[in-house]
């Protein structure tokens, strides 16, 4: 595949596309959701989904936010609940499990899963008990695949040898280490202190257990951090060579996110200096070996991940890239956001909201969207884009019935300007992004998002690369 990246980009590029947009884990994206799409309308698609071709042959991605965290970080934009109360923890699971309820009467038990996703908050914030009760009561309702992605994240100050042990013992195969940076100074502006040697006896321990892959998310654009700092944590990584890399722009959003309120915007570095902590970051990950999955991923050549996009079998769900097919996504807990058949829809975002819903017997979706005829040409289009870098307009026309070159006739015009800054090739009956447009991949598949075409207020967004 041409996205096999061979050269870093120029700092050029990397200033011309300093620009904010969607990250397309859906289209259309959240930020389009309305809150007339109800819980009526999330349990017809159930509904729909069981006596659909779906029902049983389908594979199911589940997705479960555990908002509770010990401690707050100073950069955190989730949906969290600080709390040292970990019995708080108890009664979450029991809703947790009315919602499964809810599920399992609409859809059937035991409906296959594939792919398993723990999300935060903070995971690792329930005890083992509550961690083997959880994954009992999923084992109960749901039959898991054998070869499945069964992932958590994991805050390495929350967890030992041990707690490595339980979520092994429980099924697990992949982690993954919120890292952030490894400067002292950093760590401290940000409220997250842990210890390198911390996260490399982790990581190791993790290996000697035979977890399939471990992921680390960084990010940049931290208070405190500079292209000097940062770069002693990516020899760091290298050095840790975890099996994936997940590389993320810090967004600094006060307004919109209390925590970020905490951090001292004059220790922020700037635009300049996080342009050039990227085009290091895109040197030492290629240079140790990774290869460049799409957007902020990398990944060592062999993982699962890397392999899937060599074979042009890579997928984009809520949670981001993804060795599964493409299929129906359960979200489950506060603010999950979840994908059944051509609806999209979110959980409320604070407990009384969810509690109050369950309380009543209903779903607790707040907001979701119905996909439109022409929202489902675009995200197949998009997610071409996204996921293969390449996109043959045949395979559109037959799938949805349209004539390709006269339906999208502005976006192909539009693309013309990206063709000449060599970031995609055009021959007429197909579209491929080259090596370099890999990088901003956001950035052509943008042209098609009719949303942003009649709304160019992207602040809203975080920077494309």
């Amino acid at each position: 595949m041409s996205a096999e990246i061979a050269a870093p980009v120029s700092d050029e590029l990397l200033r011309r596309f300093d620009i904010s947009g969607p990250r397309y884990t859906s289209y259309p994206t959240a930020d389009r959701f309305v809150e007339a799409f109800t819980d009526a309308d999330y349990a017809q698609a159930l509904t729909q989904r069981r006596s659909g071709p779906a029902a049983m042959t389908l594979p199911l991605s589940l997705y479960i936010h555990i908002p509770f965290c010990e401690s707050l970080c100073y950069y955190c934009a989730c949906n969290k609940i600080i709390t040292k109360h970990h019995d708080r923890a108890a009664e979450y699971l029991r809703y947790l499990e009315r919602e499964v309820e809810l599920h399992v009467e609409r859809i059937g038990r035991g409906q296959t899963l594939s792919q398993l996703h723990f999300g935060g908050g903070t995971p690792t914030f329930l005890s083992d008990d509550e961690l083997r009760a959880l994954m009992g009561m999923l084992r109960r309702n749901f039959n898991f695949a054998e070869g499945g992605e069964y992932s958590i994240e994991v805050d390495p100050r929350t967890i030992d040898t041990s707690r490595l042990d339980t979520l092994k013992e429980l099924g697990f195969n992949r982690l993954s280490f919120g890292v952030q940076d490894f400067d002292p100074a950093v760590q401290k502006a940000v409220h997250r202190i842990q210890p390198a040697e911390q996260v490399f006896a982790l990581v190791a321990a993790a290996r000697e257990r035979g977890f399939a892959s471990v992921n680390v998310d960084l990010i940049y654009g931290l208070p405190q951090q500079s292209p000097e700092s940062f770069e002693r944590t990516l020899a760091q990584v290298c050095e840790l060579r975890p099996d994936r890399i997940a590389l993320y722009a810090y967004a600094h959003l006060p307004e919109r996110f209390k925590p970020q309120r905490r951090i001292n915007i004059v220790e922020l570095p700037s635009g300049a200096s996080k342009i050039s902590m990227l085009s290091r970051s895109l040197a030492a990950f290629l240079s140790a070996g990774y290869v460049y999955v799409g957007m902020d991923h990398f990944a060592l050549p062999e993982d699962a991940l890397a392999v899937a996009k060599r074979q042009g079998r890579l997928h984009r769900n809520f949670q981001g890239y993804s060795t599964q097919p493409d299929c129906d996504l359960i979200a489950l807990g506060v603010s999950s956001i979840g994908r059944i058949g051509a609806t999209y829809s979110q959980n409320a975002k604070t407990l009384d909201e969810y509690y109050d819903a369950l309380n009543h017997g209903r779903f607790p979706i707040v907001r979701g969207l119905a996909l439109t005829r022409d929202d489902l040409v675009r995200r197949a289009v998009i997610m071409a884009i996204m996921c293969q870098g390449h996109l043959q307009f045949e395979a559109v026309e037959l799938a949805h019935l349209i004539d390709f070159k006269s339906y999208f006739a502005k976006e192909l015009e539009d693309m013309k300007s990206l063709a000449e800054q060599g970031l995609v090739v055009m021959d007429g009956n197909s579209l491929q992004v080259t090596a370099q447009g890999w990088f901003f991949v956001r950035g052509v598949a943008m042209v098609f998002d009719k949303y942003l075409q009649t709304d160019r207020t992207r602040a809203k967004f975080s920077k494309i690369i």
